[in-house]
């Protein structure tokens, strides 16, 4: 039980960690390293959603024969639609643009802000839960290890990218205190959603293999939706392209060398 608790609090360490660099930096984040840090962690998410989450999947529906990729896919799809309709009812700035989204509601632009990363961080939570819950239920350590694995990956690119969101707060507020609080904060929703994820793998065990694929397309969408456009290619497309490939090629090789 010491590897779950281990690996959900770990996510939230590093999530924690990474908006300390708030302290760190006197100005805001060049373009560049921001285009570093969210390709960076691009990558890493893309990776864990195949082999972490889409491939265990389909292994979890093998009893579906050649439909065996059905789960996989529907879940994958649900999980885009999910954060589709996060956007829709929690009123947040888009990272990127600064673009106000969803209902128009009074609220500071710290707590739009807030709320965005509060958003993206839901899937990754959910993402560790589900595969330490269908772990747990197997009882096999190899399960365990890969879901181990998952989290360290995730936790990982929660550095740069606890930095890349907590830097503009920091701009945001005015304060660096204020803005390593709401990073802190915008990051124990990962824990709690672990949780959940937990729960409900074990509640609902024929279901894992669409909670695993769900998972994967709510972080595909998030790469998709927020990380690449976030991290300004156009400006950057080299360092951009293998920021995110280095990234990849670093969450497969843990997951092949751990899992």
């Amino acid at each position: 039980m010491w590897i779950v608790l281990l690996g959900i609090f770990l996510v939230f360490f590093a999530t924690s960690l990474g908006a300390a660099l708030v302290f760190f930096f006197r100005r805001d984040i060049s373009e560049r390293l921001n285009t570093i840090f969210l390709g960076f962690a691009a990558g890493i998410m893309l990776a864990a959603s195949i082999w972490s989450l889409l491939i265990p999947a389909m292994e979890g529906a093998a009893d579906w024969g050649t439909w065996s990729f059905v789960p996989a896919a529907a879940g994958f799809v649900l999980g885009g639609l999910f954060l589709v309709l996060l956007d829709h009812i929690v009123p947040h700035l888009h990272r990127g643009t600064g673009e106000a989204e969803g209902p128009r509601v009074s609220l500071s632009k710290p707590v739009r802000m807030f709320l965005a990363v509060t958003i993206h961080n839901i899937p990754e939570g959910l993402a560790v839960g589900f595969a330490f819950g269908a772990a747990l239920l197997t009882s096999s350590q190899a399960a365990l290890w890969s879901a181990f694995t998952l989290a360290l990956g995730i936790a990982i690119q929660n550095l740069p990218e606890g930095a890349a969101v907590t830097l503009p707060l920091k701009k945001a507020t005015g304060s660096r205190w204020k803005a390593f609080g709401l990073g802190v904060a915008s990051g124990a929703v990962e824990p709690i959603s672990a949780f959940v994820g937990i729960m409900l793998a074990s509640v609902l065990q024929a279901a894992q293999p669409w909670f695993l694929a769900f998972s994967a397309g709510a972080m595909v969408f998030v790469v998709a939706e927020d990380l690449i456009p976030d991290a300004m290619p156009e400006r950057h497309p080299h360092l951009g392209t293998w920021s995110l490939m280095a990234g990849f090629v670093l969450m497969m090789s843990l997951d092949v060398a751990l899992g």
